[in-house]
This record gives C-alpha cells, sequence and structure tokens, in this order.
C-alpha cells in the first residue's frame, strides 16, 4: 500500500517501514478487540520500551489511514506482540475484527520515546481512558513496585471489564464515566494532595487531545512540575 504524504513526511523524519503478519484474534469485550502478531523485523531492530507505539496504514476507501496503536506484550526474543483496538465506527476497528491468520498490515516506527521517571516518585499519576489502556498498562507493568492512582474515564460501562492490570494492594483506581462525570474537575480537585513535591513527583495523561492539553497545562502552569516530569500525549481527537 502507498501510504501518501503521510508516509513522504514519515520517511523525512526518518520513519521505519516494517510488514506485520497476524497469527491471531480475541474479543477481549463487546467493545474491545486484541489482535496478534509477529514484527516483521521490528523488536530486533528497535527493542521495546515501555508504552512503545507504532503507526498502522490501513486502507480507507481506497485512502491510506494510518492510527497509533501501542505494542501490548512485546516478546523482543519470540519477535512478537499484540495490539488492542477499541471498536468503533472506522476503518481501523473493521480491520480488527476481520483481521485473519496470515493477514499482513504495513506499520511505520516514528515518534514513539519513554524513560522511567529518575528519581522515582513516591506515588505514581495516571490519567486515561481505554484508547490509551495498552500503554496504561505497559507503564505500570514498568514499575511493578511503585503506589500508582489511575483515573481512567470511561465510555460504556463494559469499560469497566477492560483488562487493566492493577495491583489491589499498590494501585487505586479512580473511574469517571464520559457521560456523567468531569475527568477534568476530578483530576484537577484532586491532583494537587497526590503531587507532593513537583520536583520529584510524575504524572502521565494520555487522554483525548482536549483534555490531555488541559491537564498537562495545570500539571506544568498551576503546579509548577518540571517539564520532564510531566508526560503528556493525546491520543485521538474527539469529534
Amino acid at each position: 500500500m502507498r501510504h501518501g504524504w503521510e508516509g513522504v513526511v514519515l520517511k523525512l523524519l526518518r520513519g521505519k517501514d516494517f510488514v506485520f503478519t497476524v497469527t491471531g484474534s480475541e474479543r477481549v469485550t463487546e467493545r474491545y478487540q486484541r489482535v496478534h502478531f509477529t514484527d516483521g523485523g521490528l523488536l530486533a531492530a528497535a527493542g521495546a520500551h515501555p508504552t512503545m507505539w507504532v503507526r498502522l496504514w490501513f486502507d480507507n476507501a481506497g485512502k491510506p489511514h494510518q492510527r497509533a496503536y501501542t505494542l501490548v506484550d512485546p516478546d523482543v526474543e519470540a519477535g512478537t506482540f499484540s495490539l488492542e483496538f477499541a471498536l468503533h465506527d472506522g476503518c481501523a476497528a473493521d480491520w480488527s475484527l476481520k483481521a485473519q491468520p496470515g493477514d499482513t498490515i504495513d506499520a511505520t516506527l516514528q515518534g514513539t520515546d519513554f524513560e522511567v521517571p529518575d528519581p522515582l516518585p513516591g506515588r505514581m499519576v495516571v490519567i486515561g481512558d481505554p484508547a490509551s489502556l495498552p500503554a496504561i498498562n505497559s507503564l505500570l507493568g514498568a514499575v511493578p513496585d511503585l503506589p500508582a492512582t489511575i483515573w481512567f474515564e470511561i465510555g460504556h460501562d463494559s469499560d469497566l471489564e477492560l483488562p487493566l492490570r492493577l495491583d489491589p494492594v499498590r494501585h487505586e483506581l479512580r473511574p469517571v464515566h464520559r457521560d456523567t462525570g468531569d475527568l477534568v474537575g476530578d483530576v484537577k480537585a484532586g491532583l494537587s494532595d497526590l503531587v507532593g513535591d513537583p520536583a520529584t513527583a510524575f504524572v502521565w495523561i494520555a487522554c483525548d487531545t482536549v483534555i490531555t492539553r488541559t491537564l498537562s497545562a495545570y500539571a506544568l502552569k498551576e503546579l509548577r512540575m518540571p517539564k520532564d516530569r510531566v508526560k503528556a500525549l493525546g491520543y485521538w481527537r474527539p469529534s
């Protein structure tokens, strides 16, 4: 598949292209699909890090369309991983539901990075939603002994059935329903008490672009956290 002008830009930014092969798939919940892959040499070439993501290329009525997805359980030695798809109208979700062993899909690696905060905070704060669930799990798994508070915005009751890898002793989950709650208000009301010393705190935010921008600005400007102690990335755009 030709990748259009976006593919040209990614090439100029030194993006590396790979071809993934489907080995299987499974329905996680009514609104969540997991697809398993061999990596086409990705992990041998680039290794793996927490919250690592790639861009997949889909055919959208004859035009290339790219979306970013976080690697789930990457195995560098085996060259395998999974990707998880929130199901809604769109070519990416449609592809995930139809994917069969042996199917292939183009992918580009460009832009992903993450380093475990040093020094570690006393408690990590994570703010996300189903789109960033794989990254949340990856992040929690990178520092399994670190206490964490997770604000998790849900759009459907079934989102509470999603496979959040929580430690009941170390992790506190604060779900907020998108239709009846106020994620931004809840975070602003509780974040300052959790941050403590801004210089050693760590906040990770991955929601829609509007919420992510609002909360990262709050952490940086109002709570005066250093830029290297706030990791924020908008995972999707509200329609």
